[in-house]
């Protein structure tokens, strides 16, 4: 098979996969789990397969006209170049190992075969916007990814956390899309395609009249989608879904499309630099917003859920710099780590029956008790704080030094000030990510009080996928220095300078941290906490949603809780309460939008109900007073009709007498 067909595959066995388990999740419950696994392991081998043909080489298109428009066409297009097909690998190798996980992660839920369906259809979108190469098709995979995430982050529909939090989520990125759509359509009317190879030639030939307006339109969706401030609220809400879920979100599927986006049409953006600066003032805001508000968690997967806001904000740092390879290279490093850490959080929530990192922190033996995700997460936790030789070092070091470049005028795709934004952002960025992770393992897994129950290994289907995932995010930052041809022939090695800037200040973060938890680690003995619902014989999935309910029943709220023994809170003094409610976004949205929303909604529906109704209903009120009267006369009476007939036509003859003498007389 030609490259274009096995491409063409990719995305298609993941939906076929759907489809099936869809139809046959009642009849034929045995085939369900086979259909959620094989088709997106199948598109795995192709994706890689097609990276292998692709090479790092000139990228690969083939298209059809879906439809005659009359104007922009739009064509079922590929584009296959070293960015999309590298990405395309991170997205089935991840969501092949998330379908694998939930397999034992729910395996009693009632509610699998839509579950797992959903899995490979939101797999399936993320692939189309990753292959596509006309921008029209792109926003179906964008739009049914949107869809997915609905109904999979509102998985636990019984709980109000994940009710609420699905359809923020829907909204907010719905609010992005709207001027994302008319981007787009403006773009097409510049350009006269929706083409992304004919967009980019007519950028390069000057054909773009209104670039700055374009370019923010189009960003207002990414910062939607990709959870970039202002509209990154619902991602920590979002941990109101499975574990799996939040995995496959925010490692390879709807967190990573605005990145990739910006990275596909980066030329777009490059044409505007008032439109990069934005971009970069957006991302630095996202990486140190991010970093602080992490550090005042209690919950373990919002610590993760904004670790990802950070790290997507190094991203669009390198695209608001003009180097789309070391965004994308940091994207596809990310994923890796960033999968290993949830789903080691879904074991650790599932033997601690808590998402509390305050009452693990009086649990003791829980890194025994799961040595797996013990060693996985804390491998994945350097990555993450970017500390040699893990990935995460490398591909955030390949962002400093395109900052670094920048700032310097060494490059001038972008404005200085770029530049000199992201340098400074990523290495404060840097001091707090190393803060929060150390924060994390230490509480998590150096927790002293009672024994954690002992209900033996987790399954296998969920420990050997975070040991796959281990491998890459050990060894995928050693081949930067080898697979430049991939990310437009651009070396993604460290530089000295940036490397012992970042790695001190890590270390540093760190450090401090580790010093605040032993002065603070003697009161947790004397300040007892709860919010455990421990059922170790139970699915890990129910003893999740258990877990949710509890810490919300307990603290009053899913992020905080009242311990004094938190080093984060002795760190962050008092910006604290500010930092854990998301330094207050979302009662500031509530006001400024919400609530008049709502009030708006009250007069329509008064306007409804009172003004309009009564009509309607006075209507129906004379006509049925009517029909009242009429019916009276209704007797039965045949004498009576005979009379009332009579009557009539005397009333009616001497009526003509009338008015015939009147006509006379005139």
């Amino acid at each position: 098979m030609t490259t274009t067909t096995l491409a063409a595959l990719v995305p298609l066995l993941p939906f076929l996969g759907a489809v099936a388990g869809l139809a046959l999740g009642r009849t034929a419950p045995g085939f369900v789990r086979p259909l959620a696994i094989l088709p997106t392991l199948t598109a795995a081998v192709l994706a890689v397969l097609v990276a292998v043909r692709q090479g790092g080489g000139r990228a690969i298109d083939a298209a059809t006209q879906l439809t005659p428009t009359g104007s922009v066409p739009i064509d079922l297009a590929l584009h296959l170049d070293g960015f999309a097909v590298l990405v395309a690998v991170l997205v089935t190798v991840v969501a092949a190992c998330v379908q694998l996980y939930s397999t034992a992660y729910l395996r009693d839920d009632a509610r699998y075969p839509s579950y797992a369906a959903l899995v490979s259809l939101f797999t399936s979108a993320m692939l189309l916007v990753v292959y596509s190469g006309d921008l029209m098709v792109l926003l179906v995979g964008w739009e049914i990814m949107g869809i997915c995430s609905y109904f999979l982050v509102g998985h636990y529909w019984e709980t109000p956390e994940a009710r609420a939090a699905s359809l923020k989520a829907f909204l907010v990125t719905k609010l992005g899309d709207v001027p994302f759509l008319i981007g787009l359509f403006a773009l097409a009317a510049d350009t006269g395609s929706f083409r992304i190879t004919r967009i980019l030639a007519a950028v390069t030939n000057g054909g773009l009249d209104h670039p700055t307006l374009i370019a923010l339109l189009l960003l207002a969706g990414v910062a939607g989608k990709s959870a970039q401030f202002p509209l990154h609220t619902w991602l920590p809400d979002a941990m109101a879904g499975p574990t799996p879920v939040s995995a496959l979100i925010h490692a390879a599927t709807m967190v990573a499309a605005g990145i990739y986006f910006v990275a596909r049409l980066l030329p777009v953006f490059a044409a505007s630099g008032a439109a990069l600066v934005v971009l970069a003032v957006m991302a630095a805001v996202t990486m140190i917003g991010s970093g602080l508000a992490a550090l005042a968690q209690d919950d373990i997967k919002r610590v993760l859920a904004y670790s990802t806001i950070g790290q997507l904000g190094y991203m669009s740092g390198a695209l608001a710099v003009g180097d789309r390879g070391a965004a994308v290279f940091h994207l596809i490093s990310h994923g890796a780590f960033k999968a290993v850490l949830f789903l080691a959080a879904g074991v650790v929530i599932h033997a601690a029956g808590t998402n509390s990192l305050a009452a693990m922190s009086r649990m003791g033996g829980l890194a025994r008790r799961i040595p797996d995700a013990y060693w996985t997460m804390t491998v994945a936790l350097l990555a993450l704080a970017a500390i040699p030789p893990f990935a995460g070092f490398f591909s955030k070091e390949a962002v400093l030094v395109a900052a670094e470049h920048t700032a310097m005028g060494d490059r001038t795709v972008a404005p200085a000030a770029a530049g000199w934004t992201i340098l400074v952002a990523g290495l404060l960025a840097a001091v707090l990510t190393a803060a929060y992770a150390t924060r994390l393992w230490l509480l998590a897994f150096k927790g002293r009080g009672a024994e954690v129950p002992d209900h033996g290994r987790q399954p296998l289907a969920m420990t050997s996928v975070l040991w796959a995932l281990a491998v890459p995010t050990i060894a995928f930052g050693l081949t930067a220095g080898v697979i430049g041809d991939w990310f437009d022939g651009h070396a993604l090695t460290p530089s000295l300078t940036t490397a012992v800037l970042s790695t001190g200040v890590g270390l540093v973060g760190g450090l401090v941290t580790y010093g605040a938890w032993r002065h603070t680690t003697a009161l947790a003995a004397r300040t007892p906490i709860g919010a455990v619902a421990a059922h170790p014989g139970a699915e890990p999935a129910l003893v999740e949603a258990e877990a949710m309910t509890s810490h919300t029943a307990a603290y009053g709220t899913i992020a905080d809780a009242p311990d004094p023994a938190d080093p984060g809170r002795l760190l962050l003094g008092p910006l604290h309460r500010h930092a854990v409610t998301g330094f207050h976004l979302d009662a500031l949205y509530t006001a400024l939008f919400v609530r008049p929303v709502q009030q708006a909604a009250r007069l329509v529906r008064f306007l409804d109900r009172t003004v309009v109704d009564t009509y309607v209903e006075g209507s129906g009120a004379a006509t049925r007073l009517l029909g009242t009267v009429v019916r009276r006369a209704q007797t039965g009476n045949v004498q009576t009709y005979l009379s009332v007939l009579l009557a009539g036509s005397l009333v009616l003859a001497i009526a003509a007498v009338v008015f015939a003498n009147v006509n006379a007389g005139s």
